[in-house]
């Protein structure tokens, strides 16, 4: 898949806008929870999300595998792969459950083991941030689905270095040890706690310096926000 024209970004930013649409319908309504086998919660909209963004991304390129939290492939058969979709339906499942509006969609290529383009968006905050290779990150706030890209703002990290140090927590895993390593390293610091992918997208937006995660992770949850910061 070449992305040499703004067409084919805007068909993957409205997969995205379109899932968070689906999203938002459940969350408007009875929330009923269910757990997958590593006693992790999950939810209709998990699944929902899940089956939209596959089914959009086959009609795309039918060629391009795809990898999500919600339909795992094995290692086995997926250790090979030089290009995949790699998604996150709903990142943030604790969040949309607790109805704090801390959860995105994320969407990303991974090409030679890197991820080459990225979405996460915040539907509660109607929030889409993207990013292409060599060619920046950018963020727009919609709740509709985009014709254009003109509208972006380009995005950057911090450049200068401030007094008290703005650190990046997470809303659900949270520890002693988090706090413990963070008082060591720094003086003065401000904890700004959040969900989801969410962190990536503060960091790249140059809100905070930041985010120390000690504990395990999954690719799903970090490729589109490797991209975009």
């Amino acid at each position: 898949m070449k992305f040499n024209d703004e067409k084919k970004i805007l068909e993957l930013l409205n997969i995205a806008i379109d899932s968070g649409k689906e999203i938002l319908r459940i969350y408007d309504n009875e929330i009923i929870v269910d757990f997958k086998d590593d006693k992790s919660p999950i939810t209709v909209a998990d699944i929902n999300s899940n089956t939209l963004i596959v089914n959009r991304l086959r009609k795309l390129d039918p060629n391009i595998p795809i990898l999500s939290e919600e339909s795992l492939v094995s290692w086995k058969e997926r250790k090979n792969w030089n290009k995949y979709w790699l998604i996150d339906p709903l990142d943030g499942t604790k969040e949309f459950i607790n109805r704090n509006g801390e959860f995105t969609v994320n969407i990303s290529l991974i090409e030679n083991n890197y991820p080459t383009f990225g979405i996460i968006y915040s539907p509660v905050n109607s929030l889409l941030y993207y990013a292409l290779k060599n060619n920046g990150s950018y963020k727009i706030k919609t709740d509709s689905n985009l014709n254009t890209l003109k509208d972006f703002n380009k995005i950057n990290i911090k450049k200068e270095k401030n007094i008290t140090t703005k650190v990046i927590g997470s809303r659900s895993h949270s520890s002693k040890g988090f706090q413990n390593w963070v008082e060591k390293n720094f003086t003065n610091f401000e904890l700004i706690t959040i969900g989801s992918s969410l962190k990536f997208c503060i960091l790249a937006e140059g809100k905070a310096d930041i985010y120390p995660r000690l504990g395990p992770t999954s690719e799903w949850d970090i490729a589109a926000g490797h991209i975009i910061l």
